[in-house]
């Protein structure tokens, strides 16, 4: 059915199908008074200046009431298909330990890794649907989901079948990423390079066959794996067909960021210790840096140097980096707010990077992440006037009605 969308106040959209970089990452197109066409759950042609097209009698009207209209937003990393909690290390944070002493006393990922060992795959699809839900109703349309709560081969394949039934059964689309280097489990402690061995010859090949999985990802960190090793493993993905993504330099700066710029990443994330020439190597590789805010605050961590990096014409994307240990929270419209506040990004920076440069990061800018004839047709009206509000109302969802695919599939005024 052929969808209208009228009476926008304001239409506000990067364009293009490619990442945007240095002043680029704030050019957004404004149409005012606007309109837009959907049929096939596919944009057909966006409207200006109370423009309308003619219509038949079987199009499905939407009246935007003067809001706001974005294109849906994508959260471009998240590991939110997990068992358990860890609400009870917050006593042992606020006595000053740290992440990895945490992790080095098996707790952190660790425990996390034990809880969804237990889960059964309906009770972690159960769970992870809700999680969808709530994203969706902030006006999230696609995110990305990474597995790495197993740490073995039947975990995380079942975490990885977990995404795959969440894309095929909920509204929004689900994009999987492997991340089975996201620790050493404790049966390989002291065998990181045996690990390694184990995930390039079990279980890329046993992944790929299956179709789990678009991306390999690997936590290169110090604890846990170095760059060696992760060079190795990147390498090995790569000629399998996987798309590369790194966490780098979330606490030490190890090299991560420029391994991702020498074997091209598709995107290097957190990058909150990322110094100038890891910001070098990132921008020669053309390498999405993924920031993700609501960590460095959960974690009192300083924040990652956004505004240098998009000096570096380095396309910089924002994200939850939701999870059950450093960031327990599903709030993007936080994350927006903290990369105003803190990183000093524009209103404009910021809705290139939960839009088009989150979906780069997932190669899927030719579909999503713009308001544009030939797009999936996602998007969000706003109860909000200006991107500037979107910003400013810290941890306020001011998501009106969310729309895939040309479908109202959450509506909050």
């Amino acid at each position: 059915m052929p969808t209208l969308i009228h009476n926008i106040g304001t239409l506000q959209t990067p364009l293009g199908s490619f990442p945007h970089a240095g002043a680029a990452q704030g050019e957004n197109r404004k149409y005012h008074n606007a309109a837009v066409l959907c049929d096939g759950g596919i944009i057909k042609a966006v409207y200006e200046n109370g423009a309308l097209p003619e219509v038949g009698a079987d199009t499905q009207t939407i009246d935007a009431q003067g809001r706001l209209v974005t294109p849906g937003l994508i959260d471009a990393h998240t590991h939110l298909v997990f068992g358990g909690w860890r609400q009870n290390e917050i006593p042992l944070k606020l006595k000053g330990a740290g992440y990895l002493d945490i992790l080095r006393a098996g707790g952190g990922i660790l425990s996390t890794v034990r809880a969804t060992r237990k889960a059964s795959e309906e009770e972690l699809f159960e769970k992870s649907r809700a999680f969808l839900d709530e994203l969706m109703a902030q006006g999230v349309t696609t995110a990305e989901l990474k597995s790495g709560y197993g740490l073995d081969k039947e975990t995380e394949l079942k975490q990885l079948r977990v995404i795959k039934r969440l894309n095929e059964a909920h509204p929004m689309d689900a994009v999987a990423t492997y991340l089975g280097a996201h620790a050493i489990p404790e049966e390989y402690r002291g065998k990181s390079g045996e690990y390694i061995d184990f995930i390039i010859s079990d279980m890329l090949p046993e992944i790929k066959r299956q179709g789990l999985a678009e991306f390999c990802d690997v936590f290169l960190e110090t604890g846990v794996f170095g760059v060696e090793e992760s060079r190795r493993l990147l390498t090995a993905a790569r000629e399998m067909g996987f798309g590369l993504k790194i966490h780098a330099d979330e606490i030490d700066e190890l090299g991560g960021s420029q391994l991702a710029g020498e074997l091209g990443a598709v995107s290097a994330e957190h990058l909150i210790a990322t110094g100038e020439r890891g910001m070098e190597a990132l921008a020669r590789g053309g390498v999405i840096a993924v920031l993700l805010p609501c960590t460095s605050l959960y974690l009192n961590k300083s924040f990652a140097r956004a505004r240098d990096m998009i000096a570096h014409g380095i396309p910089v994307a924002v994200a939850t980096d939701f999870n059950p240990g450093s960031c327990p929270s599903l709030n993007i419209g936080l994350c927006m707010t903290m990369a105003y506040l803190k990183y000093r990004m524009t209103p404009e920076e910021i809705l290139s990077a939960v839009t088009i440069n989150a979906a780069c990061a997932m190669n899927r800018a030719q579909s999503i992440g713009t308001i544009e004839p030939g797009k999936q047709a996602d998007m969000v009206i706003w109860n909000a006037e200006d991107m500037a509000m979107l910003c400013y109302r810290m941890g306020s969802n001011l998501a009106g009605t969310v729309i895939k695919n040309g479908a109202i599939v959450k509506n909050n005024i």
